[in-house]
């Protein structure tokens, strides 16, 4: 997430009312998740098993919970709950705004556009052109749609990323400053949830198209002319490249990649980044062949028993 202008360390330093270390004018630009993170950025990391990561990281900016070594050309916030600090800087730089109509003032509209009856809108919405987005439709606040788009009904554009912090008595929320990018000539079924990004965006690529009732997570990136059926879940911070096939009801757990064109049976649990070019099956799954290979070797398995308790 960038900030809209260049802010100086003091000055973030003032919002949170932390220590740091570096030059009071040392320019802070942005802050984002470890996994988009720039040269400019905040990172925060509150675990010693992290530390070492967020600051060989390219953020230029560390809000940590203890005092370390600060690295050349770098600086450090002193926070004592970075997950919280990190909260208080996505409200003041990306505040909630409460929506006053269906269709909100600054959102744009290409031509041709159509949009059915009960379509929700929200703030600095951008639609292409060629569009056709079905009735109930909810779109959140800066999500992007490019040219010839089509959405149908009930399928929700940038709620929240499913991200919480364990405390002893509740789950905190990681608070979602991101957004939804959805690309030129896709298409998306009927009760399709696609969340925002945590700081940046989930971004479906161009041509895809989406079965209904799939759920993709924050920050995840599917690529071009990708192909999903139905109740497919997808966690967040997945990569998905181009070309892939994911059939129905797979499940993808968080932080892996799919390779381009990469096939994933129907009903398999993905639990490790598969490589592209090749079919997958099973849970966990694996290459196909393998798997049915595995299959049919325990459907011997009785006879072989059978055979043993005759020699016995």
């Amino acid at each position: 997430m960038n900030f809209n202008k260049p802010q100086r360390l003091e000055e973030i330093a003032a919002i949170l009312n932390c220590d740091y270390v570096g030059h009071v004018d040392f320019p802070v630009l942005g802050l984002n998740e470890i996994h988009v993170v720039r040269p400019g950025d905040i990172v925060f990391v509150d675990h010693p098993k992290y530390y070492q990561k967020a600051l060989d990281s390219l953020a230029t900016i560390i809000l940590i919970n203890k005092q370390v070594d600060c690295p050349e050309g770098k600086a450090l916030l002193i926070s004592e709950d970075p997950f919280r600090d990190f909260n208080t800087l996505t409200n003041h730089f990306n505040p909630f705004r409460a929506a006053s109509s269906v269709r909100a003032e600054t959102a744009k509209v290409g031509v041709h556009t159509v949009i059915q009856p009960n379509v929700f809108i929200g703030n600095n919405v951008v639609i292409g052109d060629h569009c056709l987005i079905h009735p109930n439709v909810c779109i959140y606040d800066n999500t992007i749609i490019g040219n010839n788009v089509t959405i149908h009904a009930g399928t929700i554009l940038g709620s929240d990323a499913f991200y919480y912090k364990s405390r002893p008595e509740y789950f905190d929320k990681l608070n979602s400053g991101g957004n939804v990018v959805i690309e030129d000539n896709v298409d998306l079924g009927a009760l399709c949830s696609i969340d925002r990004g945590v700081t940046s965006s989930t971004t479906i690529g161009e041509g895809t198209k989406i079965d209904n009732q799939v759920h993709i997570g924050h920050d995840t990136v599917i690529g071009k002319r990708c192909l999903i059926a139905s109740q497919v879940g997808i966690a967040g911070c997945v990569i998905m490249e181009d070309f892939v096939t994911v059939w129905g009801q797979v499940g993808i757990t968080s932080g892996v990649t799919i390779g381009e064109k990469a096939v994933i049976s129907a009903q398999s649990g993905v639990s490790k980044s598969l490589a592209g070019h090749k079919s997958y099956f099973g849970t966990p799954a694996e290459d196909f062949r393998k798997k049915y290979k595995e299959l049919a070797s325990i459907r011997l398995i009785p006879g072989i028993v059978e055979k043993l308790d005759k020699i016995k």
